[in-house]
């Protein structure tokens, strides 16, 4: 999968996403319909709702797909903010992926690295077009686990 990155904002922040990290979880259109809504384009719309709303629903966000910053105090080319833990935690969530919270460095395998901050979701059922990294496959396999 391509590493795309696409901005959009309401003057005030502006919300970064990274399709490659989404393991569509539905937290941002069902927090948040009126600015997240997959079956329109495009399908975020920051305009119809408060900055705060928005900074709390990219919060919620369980892959870290979804971020911001604020735009008055960063320029075009700024790393997002991400919550992250002092610490690593690494939880399953229910018939999904295993989510590690805190930064991680993912070794390839053809040996590359890459550091993954805030939250990384790991691929449990075994389906993902994107290992080691969740892509939400296993709702399309009705992973149970």
């Amino acid at each position: 999968m391509k590493d795309i990155t696409k901005k959009y904002t309401n003057g005030e922040v502006t919300i970064v996403w990274k399709p490659s990290l989404c393991i569509h979880s539905r937290n941002c259109f069902t927090g948040l319909g009126e600015v997240f809504h997959p079956q329109e384009l495009p399908w975020v719309t920051p305009e119809r709702s408060t900055t705060d709303k928005i900074i709390a629903q990219i919060k919620k966000c369980p892959s870290g797909a979804l971020s911001y910053y604020m735009s008055a105090e960063a320029p075009v080319d700024a790393e997002p903010k991400q919550e992250a833990p002092g610490k690593v935690l690494v939880e399953p969530s229910h018939n999904g992926p295993l989510m590690v919270h805190g930064t991680v460095e993912v070794k390839q395998k053809d040996g590359t690295s890459v550091t993954k901050g805030a939250v990384t979701a790991f691929c449990r059922c075994g389906a993902s077009a994107n290992k080691p990294f969740c892509d939400g496959s296993h709702r399309k396999i009705g992973f149970q686990g």
